[in-house]
């Protein structure tokens, strides 16, 4: 199934031969529940959200500043979020994940962890953050619910609509969201483009790590933008998205006030999903690993530091 945390060792490409799952881990690691509960939600692969949690929260803290251990409560908000998502999303897709040869080597098709711990680990993580969420404030906890509805549904919305990508860019947009609002205690327009550009940019290249699972989802009845469009629809759609993200980023200068340092942020990111696009054509989807994790988690971090420079450089 489709999600933003999927490291490139399990993404493969309709144009390559096909590959062999990897072995499964020696009985040692297996042993080891940190590691294998880690392995299972791709703890490590926060770097895609975390990042513009934490610019949402350098921007919301000027003027304000931001306590290390409110800073500390985003973090553990955050990490307690993505791994209850991803338990969930495990949990709910395993059947399917049992049958796509790219996958049936996950933690719970193999029988590394059972459907029990999965479920205890989900449980706890989402209580984790709705605790942390508590501590940062009334509104946070008023909307932790609501987050959770999103973290949870995406994982569902592939069985009835293509759209499901979109699905997935507005859980983790949700992220900057609840930085700002622990920070500022409000909404407005500027979490509101962070949370558009960080939908659109997850949203993205989701689709182009769907290409991955198109064949599958077609005879399997699920639905992904890939499946319903082909490869170089998809292409497009997902190049089409991250205009929209650069559209974002750039409007975002001039409402917050930021200057020379988040520009060159914002022109590097350009730079890396223009790259990214332009390493991917519809006959040679060879470099989709690069495409997908190297090159996005870079845009992640660029941006990050961009906004931090921009902030503490300014003042």
């Amino acid at each position: 199934m489709s999600t933003s945390a999927i490291p490139p060792s399990e993404i493969s490409s309709p144009s390559l031969p096909p590959t062999l799952p990897p072995p499964a881990l020696p009985p040692q690691a297996r042993a080891n529940p940190i590691v294998t509960f880690g392995k299972m939600v791709k703890f490590s692969h926060t770097i895609f959200a975390l990042p513009f949690a934490l610019a949402a929260a350098a921007l919301a803290a000027r003027g304000v500043g931001l306590p290390l251990q409110r800073l500390v409560a985003i973090v553990v908000a955050m990490a307690g979020a993505r791994t209850t998502a991803m338990g969930f999303n495990r949990i709910v897709d395993r059947r399917y994940d049992a049958k796509n040869p790219r996958t049936a080597n996950r933690e719970i098709p193999r029988g590394a962890v059972s459907l029990s711990a999965a479920w205890a680990l989900t449980a706890a993580s989402a209580l984790v953050f709705v605790g942390a969420a508590a501590y940062l404030g009334p509104l946070c906890l008023a909307l932790a619910p609501v987050a959770l509805i999103f973290l949870y549904g995406y994982s569902l919305t592939k069985r009835f609509t293509a759209l499901c990508h979109l699905a997935l860019g507005l859980a983790i947009a949700s992220g900057p969201a609840g930085a700002w609002i622990a920070v500022r205690g409000s909404f407005g327009l500027v979490p509101g483009l962070l949370m558009l550009a960080v939908g659109t940019w997850i949203g993205g290249f989701d689709v182009l790590y769907a290409l991955a699972d198109a064949d599958f989802d077609r005879s399997m009845g699920l639905h992904s933008i890939p499946a319903r469009l082909g490869v170089p629809g998809a292409l497009a759609v997902s190049g089409g998205l991250h205009v929209l993200t650069l559209g974002a980023l750039a409007a975002l200068a001039p409402i917050a006030g930021l200057g020379m340092f988040y520009v060159a942020g914002v022109v590097i990111v350009g730079a890396l999903l223009t790259w990214e696009h332009a390493i991917l054509k519809p006959s040679d989807l060879s470099r989709l690993n690069v495409a997908f994790f190297n090159l996005n988690g870079y845009v992640s971090v660029a941006f990050l530091a961009a906004v931090v420079a921009d902030v503490a450089l300014r003042r």
